[in-house]
């Protein structure tokens, strides 16, 4: 038996994205100086166009996440239903799984916003 040197969280599955989604307002608060130096010319343009993309790019990512998600759920509707199992699609384990496969690209990128900007 192989022992792993990483703890088993006892968190529910898309607990550690919503906490990394909560340092969001500290990341603003980080970047807001940043911004304001960039509108007042004192700094090169890159932090204003740097927070658009990313933001950009974790949607459009988390869209696709949440419709593989669901796609797999809807994979697994029958087999669910032939082994006696409730579907996940009607007891609303699809939409949670869909939800937290949407929220990690977001929670991907503030949490390294953050430790970038507080660094």
């Amino acid at each position: 038996m192989k022992s792993s040197s990483r703890k088993r969280s006892r968190q529910p599955a898309g607990a550690k994205a919503v906490a990394d989604l909560m340092l969001a307002p500290a990341v603003v608060m980080l970047r807001l100086p940043v911004m304001a130096a960039e509108a007042g010319g004192l700094a090169r343009r890159g932090e204003s166009m740097r927070a658009i993309s990313e933001k950009v790019a974790a949607v459009t990512e988390g869209v696709a996440a949440a419709q593989l998600s669901l796609v797999d759920s809807f994979s697994r509707f029958w087999p669910e239903i032939m082994t006696g199992k409730t579907p996940s699609l009607l007891n609303g384990v699809a939409l949670e799984r869909s939800v937290h496969a949407a929220l990690k690209p977001a929670s991907r990128r503030v949490k390294a916003n953050f430790k970038r900007l507080a660094g």
